[in-house]
């Protein structure tokens, strides 16, 4: 990978469901009204206050063309700061590192170097995709019964999110590390100085945004009093509009910038997170830090309507169910119907629940659990599996596992989940876990044709609530994507890695890039990727118009989450098919993405935040 001047013209293909031609793409984009989000978070001109527009639609998204490079990202400040490196030389991933460290200033509640995540890297030299795994590990001290009450029942979610137990080691700060020397053309400590301005007083000023506000009032009651003292001064919560002033993160960034990442994994500020953990009832040392290293892999990848999709392998679930998601609905063919048809949303529903019972039933970290993928994909279980889809009326009940494990060779050396009925307990095997927790998606292109795409996650808002105290750094509670319960192939073990969704996605086209894609959302992030899939591949919307459209979500929980702008007419039907719809719509998900054009790139950020597309090189807004 590399960095070079000029910009790049690759053919994106000729599928005519993606047309890529300037002037019809604009004339649509102008009809949908797109144009730069910078206010509050998910508020656009026109909205009504409930994630809708005055025309009943999605918040528009922001979109860009540029043909030297593109960032999409949460937040305008950290989009900013990865163009400015592109623009100054740096390739991708250069970015993308920059990227990572503003967020973690701008939108402490989401990401940041006291969690970790999973990172998709297309290298265009190397014509390779490469997953960047920095999920969080479970200590060696860390015991399979450690959620668990002395009665042996679970600690109740609520509780357990905020304990010192639910600590992973995190890895986001060594995949910066990692990605820079495998791929990066830039020095850490000049990426990281951006964020150094940030995040310290008299620096670049940062607004708290409307959704970091509501997350500290709904989240304050958790807090230690190093996060109070920071996000709740002299007892009143930071309200919008206030500046979100972070010295002590200035800090420990200044102490990365010096001394390298040996300050996290294995010097003072080591000591300091281990400390607190340890305070707060883990059991994580700094020789846990210490010993904390990334994984380069392939990513997973599924066909589907003529694409081909990569994406994270395990413990990452979003690979195999994305693909097993697609494959069960690619031959029903959905594009019969309107986008927003109530017979395409059941079709969706009954796949997503299907696919769910699987995801909860066979898969954990690969490094420990043997995951039945060839069975997943095989074209025999998947139409036994379709097989289940009654074609108008919802399957009664919870969907079952299916049995993948007779479609491929060999056996399992873990098969059996719990043997307790753990319900819709958060984190359980057999869970549909309600949990939407928040995250955060970036992605980045440079104009060699290098690609990012990068989730970011400390799972909760604001993690585990604890603040490493004169370091400012927020920590995750990834250890709670274990099983509390014991017995089943998420359970928790030393060095183990929790089950995920986060789904970096990038999707080719006859062998080259065609788009990027990724999401927040907990469980939700899935679907929400699959959807857009569906809504480019089948239904042949423009990039926009495919983020932009309303999204569903099911698990195994019969209660269907839904979107706004669902019509009312196809709520109805969904609900006369015997579907459980919950009373009150919700958005779901928050979508960067890029789509490779024939001359350069167009970026989308989901209008559902207050996120900022923006590029390099012919840099403008569509908003004919």
């Amino acid at each position: 990978m590399s960095r070079k001047d000029g910009g790049r013209s690759r053919d994106a293909g000729d599928h005519a469901d993606l047309s890529t031609n300037r002037r019809s793409f604009l004339a649509g984009t102008a009809a949908l009204g797109v144009g730069m989000v910078t206010g509050g978070a998910g508020v656009v001109a026109g909205d009504d206050g409930d994630g809708t527009t005055q025309d009943g639609e999605m918040p528009a998204p922001s979109v860009a063309r540029a043909a030297d490079g593109m960032v999409a990202s949460v937040h305008p400040q950290a989009s900013e700061v990865g163009k400015r490196v592109l623009a100054g030389g740096g390739n991708a991933v250069d970015a993308a590192v920059a990227v990572q460290f503003a967020l973690n200033v701008t939108q402490p509640h989401t990401s940041g170097i006291g969690g970790g995540g999973f990172m998709l890297v297309y290298d265009a030299d190397e014509d390779e995709t490469y997953a960047v795994d920095n999920r969080e590990r479970a200590p060696l001290n860390a015991e399979k019964d450690m959620f668990l009450q002395e009665n042996g029942e679970p600690i109740p979610f609520g509780e357990r999110i905020g304990l010192g137990q639910a600590v992973g080691v995190p890895g986001t700060l060594r995949a910066c590390d990692v990605a820079l020397k495998r791929f990066g053309s830039r020095d850490i400590a000049d990426l990281i100085e951006p964020a150094i301005q940030l995040a310290k007083p008299n620096g670049t000023r940062v607004e708290v945004d409307a959704f970091v506000a509501q997350s500290i009032r709904e989240n304050m009651g958790r807090f230690n009093d190093a996060a109070r003292d920071l996000f709740v001064p002299d007892g009143e919560p930071l309200s919008e509009g206030d500046t979100l002033d972070q010295p002590h993160l200035a800090e420990a960034f200044r102490r990365i910038r010096d001394e390298g990442i040996g300050a996290l994994y294995g010097g003072e500020l080591g000591q300091a997170l281990a400390d607190v953990v340890q305070e707060e009832g883990g059991s994580m040392t700094v020789d846990d830090l210490a010993r904390y290293n990334v994984t380069i892999d392939h990513a997973e990848h599924a066909e589907y309507d003529g694409l081909t999709v990569r994406t994270m392998s395990l413990p990452s679930s979003g690979g195999l169910t994305i693909g097993h998601i697609l494959n069960l609905v690619d031959p029903l063919d959905l594009g019969q119907y309107d986008p927003r048809d109530a017979a395409k949303y059941h079709a969706l529903v009954e796949a997503f629940g299907l696919a769910y019972a699987d995801r909860g039933e066979y898969m954990g970290d690969k490094a420990f659990v043997d995951a039945p993928w060839q069975g997943l994909f095989d074209e025999a279980y998947l139409a036994e599996r379709r097989g289940l889809i009654p074609p108008h009326n919802a399957s009664p009940g919870r969907p079952q596992p299916g049995d993948p494990w007779s479609y491929q060779p060999g056996n399992p050396y873990v098969v059996e989940a719990p043997s307790v009925d753990v319900g819709s307990e958060p984190g359980g095997s057999r869970a549909s876990s309600r949990n939407t927790s928040h995250t955060t998606h970036f992605t980045v292109a440079d104009g060699d044709g290098n690609l990012v795409s990068w989730t970011s996650t400390i799972e909760q808002l604001f993690g585990s609530g604890i603040v490493v105290p004169e370091y400012g750094v927020v920590l995750n509670n990834e250890l709670t994507d274990f099983d509390a319960v014991p017995g089943g192939p998420n359970e928790v073990a030393p060095t183990k890695r929790p089950l995920s969704s986060t789904s970096p996605t990038i999707v080719f086209e006859d062998g080259d890039p065609l788009m990027t894609v990724g999401s927040p959302g907990g469980k939700t992030i899935i679907t929400t990727v699959a959807q857009v899939i569906v809504n480019v591949a089948t239904f042949g919307l423009s990039l926009p118009e495919a983020v932009r459209e309303p999204r569903i979500y099911n698990d195994t929980d019969p209660e269907v989450l839904w979107e706004p702008a669902v019509p009312d007419g196809t709520v109805s039907n969904l609900r006369e098919r015997n579907h459980t719809l919950q009373p009150e719509p919700r958005q779901l998900g928050n979508v960067q993405a890029i789509r490779v054009t024939d001359d350069g790139y167009l970026d989308v950020a989901d209008g559902r935040r207050a996120g900022l597309a923006t590029g390099t090189g012919g840099d403008e807004e569509d908003d004919d």
